[in-house]
């Protein structure tokens, strides 16, 4: 494994982030895919022979059990200093809202939630996990800015945002004198490349790591023709993300299987070797041991420029989709992919 700054922070992590979306009790969360603790608990250890020390889950998932299995397999197979743990926020519900819940007091109640369920003093990345237009960006803010002062947090990152808001939060945080974010988590893949736009570039001059989400395209990307798997099959969120450019992203997908093949590796090592020369840690999602070997061996799989020029020339821009498509003052109020009563939450 190698590892690597997670942008202007101190936090030393692996090159590869084990997304936790795939733990969880099934029958209490979003996704009926997901995996129990004791196949969770495997991969997590499995995961920490293998170099990773890098862990990122949300509040989200599976209502909470997603954080709590990953806290107590950590506890039982790591020491607490030698790992990065990384949990997200939801927004405030129309409830907490019509109650007067400030921003800053919801930031609260949430960190303590999810400290809870983790069984942790502090988690080292605490993610704002969708641009919230219903609370002042000043409440969200500041309120970040006091979990981390109280040192339940060491550092602050972002999810789901686009370059200008992500650029005018850490203004607003450098003015202010407030936690700025170290990091942003986007969708971003093989087949799915329109972060490069604006955002690349800007985390680039800026020194923001990027440890993008969807990695392998809910597993499209690890895949031959006519393969399947219980998440292609029953992750409903995700066809709704991929189905609709199916065509055009196959054309990828078969130079991937095609490259995978001439040089005798999986087509997962050669879509994460690929996104590796884009990003600090891309998150990549595992509910089999293969998954995160696979992920593991990626680090050390190098692409001439020759092979990534092949994987990029039949790319054509897509439309936005899943939260970023609906990340717009519009939408606010809409009922999102994902939602603070059963927490209906996608991918990511």
């Amino acid at each position: 494994m190698k590892y690597t700054k997670l942008g202007n922070s101190d936090l030393n992590v692996s090159r590869i982030c084990m997304g936790c979306m795939g733990f969880g009790d099934a029958a209490h969360g979003q996704h009926s895919w997901t995996i129990d603790e004791e196949h969770t608990r495997e991969i997590i250890r499995r995961g920490l022979e293998l170099g990773v020390n890098f862990f990122d889950t949300a509040i989200a998932y599976q209502s909470g059990t997603s954080e709590q299995y990953l806290g107590r397999a950590l506890k039982d197979f790591a020491k607490r200093d030698d790992v990065v743990v990384a949990t997200k926020f939801l927004p405030r519900t129309e409830d907490e809202i019509a109650a007067g819940i400030t921003g800053q007091q919801h930031i609260e109640q949430m960190i303590n939630q999810s400290l809870k369920n983790l069984g942790m003093d502090y988690v080292d990345l605490y993610i704002y996990h969708m641009w919230d237009y219903q609370t002042p960006l000043y409440d969200i803010m500041e309120g970040l800015n006091n979990v981390v002062k109280a040192g339940k947090a060491r550092y602050i990152g972002i999810s789901n945002c686009f370059a200008w808001q992500l650029a005018k939060a850490n203004a607003l945080a450098e003015k202010e004198g407030f936690a700025k974010f170290v990091s942003v988590q986007g969708h971003y893949n093989l087949i799915f490349r329109e972060e490069e736009r604006e955002m690349v570039p800007f985390c680039r001059e800026e020194n923001i790591a990027l440890t993008p989400y969807s990695a392998l395209a809910g597993g499209r990307l690890s895949k031959h023709r006519g393969e399947t798997s219980k998440r292609l099959e029953e992750d409903s969120y995700a066809k709704l993300k991929y189905d609709s450019t199916e065509e055009q992203d196959q054309v990828i997908i078969d130079r991937v299987a095609e490259l995978a093949e001439r040089k005798g590796v999986s087509m997962t090592e050669i879509s994460l070797a690929w996104l590796l020369t884009k990003v600090t840690a891309p998150v990549v999602g595992a509910t089999k041991l293969h998954h995160i070997e696979g992920a593991a061996k990626a680090v050390d799989l190098e692409l001439t420029e020759d092979e990534i020029t092949y994987l990029e020339e039949p790319y054509v821009p897509h439309r936005l989709v899943g939260v970023m498509a609906q990340n717009t003052q519009v939408s606010a109020k809409d009922d999102h992919v994902w939602s603070t009563g059963e927490q209906k939450i996608g991918e990511n």
